[in-house]
């Protein structure tokens, strides 16, 4: 591959278009449009943050507890689709598995409210009017499941380290921590380090609590757990959902999760979370298994579930890309191509994603 023309010198400084903090979903996503648009870019990241590469990587268009439309899900699917088709090509590997999800019922209750559902406006071509029998002795589903369509999963652990392996290739990549108070925000043009740049962006998850610029932002952080667990005889070639999701990763591996913990903001995992998945596994689940990982992370989550995107009050430069929350692998690129055309074109962000709807509270 060879090397982007991406960063120009002057008086001893790399000037580039941009800076960005935080190479996860957020800023992985924000890259793609740079280099669609051909901008200039560095990113820094000191792996400080772990949400996104333990996410399970599920992009479904359906929240399952309700039998409810995720919001703007046709969008984002078709915008974070053709994301991550161009970033396989370019990395040349295979991120996206296409992969049916299929919700157990508990209840005859449960399959008439599927049935009423797959009739609402923004689920009817998300939801099979098919009740599927199970056929699998393994699991306990004597009600059936319904099956999800356009659903999948994005390999988000290798997206992010072979990103980082391509940028450091193209030299965009410093690896360590931002140093905030070093920024001269009334400045004309950002310096950070030996870098001059027109904007800089903050796509740094929960670690946005430590930005003066932006840590008035409620972003809340919801600590989320994951096992991954062995078991020869399942034998699933799809996502089932029912109090946990139980994801194929091959192998006879399957991803286990997730937690949603409020209080306890680290990333070290926990017996308490590993039983309780444990727990609600074994309701549905009935063959050998054994529990061979289990991984931790703080998701970037709002009081309001909506992502945070936009512009700073006073600081015109310095733009925000976070609060991506349990839907990063749908909503990044969604949320990216807004800020870039906010930046670039002064095209009004989305009310509901718009950063300032909590400054002008």
């Amino acid at each position: 591959m060879s090397k982007l023309n991406t960063v120009a010198s002057s008086g001893g400084f790399r000037r580039v278009d941009y800076i960005i903090v935080g190479s996860g979903l957020a800023g992985i996503a924000f890259c793609e449009q740079l280099l669609a648009n051909k901008k200039t870019f560095v990113v820094f990241d000191n792996n400080s943050q772990q949400s996104s590469t333990v996410a399970g990587g599920l992009y479904n268009p359906v929240t399952l507890k309700r039998f409810t439309p995720v919001w703007r899900s046709k969008e984002q699917l078709e915008i974070a689709l053709a994301t991550y088709k161009k970033i396989e090509e370019r990395l040349k590997v295979t991120l996206d598995y296409k992969i049916p999800v299929l919700r157990r019922f508990t209840s005859l209750e449960e399959q008439n409210n599927w049935f009423l559902a797959s009739d609402k406006i923004g689920l009817e071509e998300y939801l099979s009017t098919t009740i599927q029998k199970n056929t699998n002795a393994c699991i306990d589903a004597t009600y059936g499941f319904g099956e999800v369509l356009q659903t999948g999963r994005i390999d988000t652990k290798l997206l992010i380290s072979e990103y980082k392996v391509f940028l450091k290739q193209q030299g965009l990549l410093v690896e360590e921590a931002f140093e905030y108070d070093t920024l001269a925000p009334e400045d004309p043009i950002i310096k950070y380090k030996n870098f001059e740049a027109r904007h800089l962006i903050f796509a740094e998850g929960f670690g946005i609590n430590k930005n003066p610029y932006f840590n008035h932002l409620p972003l809340e952080g919801t600590k989320g757990e994951l096992i991954t667990i062995h078991a020869p005889h399942l034998k699933l070639d799809f996502v089932l959902k029912s109090s946990v999701f139980v994801i194929p990763l091959g192998n006879d591996l399957y991803r286990i999760g997730s937690t949603y913990e409020h209080k306890d903001k680290t990333n070290t995992i926990s017996t308490e979370a590993r039983e309780q998945l444990l727990k609600k596994l074994k309701t549905f689940i009935d063959c050998e298994f054994e529990v061979v990982n289990q991984v931790a992370g703080i998701r970037p989550t709002v009081k309001d579930r909506r992502a945070l995107v936009g512009t700073h009050q006073n600081y015109k430069k310095y733009h925000v890309l976070n609060g991506l929350g349990t839907r990063g692998v749908m909503i990044a690129p969604y949320v990216a191509k807004q800020l870039y055309e906010l930046v670039e074109h002064n095209t009004p962000i989305e009310a509901d994603i718009d950063s300032n709807r909590f400054d002008s509270l």
